[in-house]
């Protein structure tokens, strides 16, 4: 991955070359193949989805091909076109119950960005672009293929990736548009672009380490303000855990500081006084029922510890409900 579109132009093509810039959807990962009127469905595991997915099997019978191999996802989005959160699209192709009802409930959309196997065709070796063109050539008059940019000029490539993300998508994928197809990796040819949260969180409570973390307080407990909870007597609510992002100098810090902070101690879990305030990156927010905010962040790892604010200033519920 890379933080900046240029960045990640640089590595996927070294020499200047053009790349092709996908849209990043987060949704399930599928491998479709057809012969005739036989669709097969399966995911990156290899697990036949087949009869979970039938806008899948129906978009993929409906064009003009024989016989055909395509890598794509399927997503679950909302009327205006922004994704549903991914646990919405798992949980729908994971459910073989009904699947008439669910498709009705919870539709999913197919979008495909490769084609390997073309009417007798092989395509493996042949370079990202001449598929990519096959494929713009095989879903014309559709909405099936991931919309994508071919070029060489990283701002038109920045402005793909900023409208990306306004569409509530994660980011983008920028692709050497030379390289043959490589099974079950991305390579250096490969290189996702996606935008990074943060929050301000407050430590409630932490973990002592395992394995070469031992004697180290290591997995840290987080939470946000309160939505309504006074600043003078701040309230909050735990949204999750982490351990990444953390060197040793930093864990060797934060030991002692939250031992200095202890409060009380239940098994091998700290809990302290919520003073310390840390800064977090994560991916995005999803609903869960683990933890009492009702959602969790989705890879969550610690960038600094912010000396610099109190727990007082540290981001509300309310501010992370809002990124879902």
């Amino acid at each position: 991955s890379a933080p900046e579109v240029a960045e990640a132009m640089a590595k996927a093509a070294p020499t200047g070359a053009p790349v092709i810039v996908d849209t990043k959807l987060d949704g399930i990962r599928v491998q479709v193949h057809r012969d005739g009127d036989d669709v097969l469905v399966a995911t990156r595991s290899l697990d036949d989805i087949t009869a979970r997915v039938p806008e899948v099997v129906e978009a993929v019978r409906g064009l003009p091909a024989r016989s055909l191999v395509l890598d794509g996802e399927a997503i679950a989005l909302r009327p205006d076109g922004r994704p549903h959160p991914f646990q919405v699209t798992a949980a729908r192709a994971a459910s073989a119950a009904d699947v008439a009802a669910l498709r009705d409930r919870t539709p999913l959309t197919t979008v495909l960005f490769d084609l390997l196997h073309h009417d007798g065709d092989d395509l493996l070796d042949a370079s990202l672009a001449d598929r990519a063109e096959r494929l713009a050539v095989l879903t014309r008059g559709t909405d099936l293929l991931v919309p994508r940019l071919h070029t060489v000029d990283a701002e038109l490539a920045q402005r793909f990736f900023e409208d990306a993300v306004a569409r509530g998508h994660e980011g983008v994928v920028v692709k050497s548009a030379a390289t043959p197809y490589a099974a079950g990796r991305r390579g250096s040819g490969w290189v996702k672009v996606k935008p990074r949260h943060t929050l301000d969180l407050v430590v409630l409570a932490v973990e002592w380490g395992s394995g070469r973390r031992v004697g180290w307080l290591s997995n840290l407990h987080l939470g946000a303000r309160a939505h309504d909870s006074p600043v003078d007597q701040p309230g909050f609510v735990m949204l999750g855990k982490t351990f990444k992002g953390l060197t040793d100098q930093l864990l060797t810090w934060q030991t002692e500081q939250l031992l200095a902070r202890e409060v009380r101690r239940d098994g091998h879990v700290l809990h302290v006084r919520p003073e310390l305030v840390v800064e977090i990156a994560f991916d995005g927010v999803q609903t869960s029922t683990r933890y009492p905010g009702g959602v969790a962040l989705r890879f969550a790892r610690v960038l600094r510890y912010r000396d610099d604010k109190t727990a007082a200033e540290a981001d509300t519920l309310s501010t992370v409900l809002a990124l879902r």
